[in-house]
């Protein structure tokens, strides 16, 4: 016998949050180039032509997903700075970096860099989450210049230099069976001179 039952209705935005939040998910187990209108459906339960309704491409809606986990994860490392004294906010920039915590989110951003070649709403995506960490490291540089603990002409200059070794770091640690230690202790003393600190206080604050 047939089932007379009705699938339960939901509001346009409740629908387009559900879509939204399955690409999310497909995206930190399998990275981005996992995302496809039939993966992102399959998901949400619902169908290709559906997910098609809601979403402006494919493009858009990976970059999107891009923006939501590397910003989510960036609103997470900025709460845990907003305190303490600068060279222990930048401590804790770096160490929680490179904890090995987030590696789901290391291969967004490995996966979004190269598809964003190819993808400019990505690729604008990708500029705009990296010059707010530039920022990010850049006010926490300023305020230790000021305090007297790091010394520096150009704090910009040295946040994307510490952002460029974080990065590689991670990126390479997604496939690489042993590092010769700690992530963040690899990069220590590197930080320690271009700050010109106290050898030991990084990695000790």
């Amino acid at each position: 016998m047939e089932s007379t039952a009705r699938a339960v209705r939901k509001s346009a935005g409740a629908r387009a949050a559900e879509i939204r939040g399955s690409a999310c998910a497909i995206a930190l187990e399998n990275g981005l180039s996992a995302l496809t209108l039939r993966s992102v459906a399959a998901h949400a339960g619902v169908t290709s032509a559906l997910v098609a309704h809601y979403v402006d491409g494919m493009d858009a809606l990976i970059a999107e997903t891009f923006a939501h986990i590397t910003g989510q994860e960036l609103d997470d490392v900025s709460a845990r700075v907003a305190d303490g004294s600068p060279t222990r906010r930048l401590h804790t920039l770096c160490f929680t970096l490179l904890d090995g915590s987030s590696d789901e989110v290391t291969v967004v951003w490995v996966e979004g860099w190269a598809m964003g070649r190819r993808n400019p709403a990505l690729a604008e995506a990708i500029r705009r989450q990296m010059d707010l960490w530039e920022q990010l490291f850049s006010a926490v540089i300023e305020d230790g210049v000021a305090a007297g603990e790091f010394v520096t002409d150009d704090p910009a200059a040295v946040a994307w230099q510490l952002l460029g070794m974080i990065d590689g770091l991670n990126a390479q640690a997604l496939v690489t069976r042993a590092l010769p230690g700690p992530r963040g202790a690899l990069i220590a003393g590197a930080v320690e001179g271009m700050l010109r600190m106290r050898p030991g206080s990084l990695a000790l604050a």
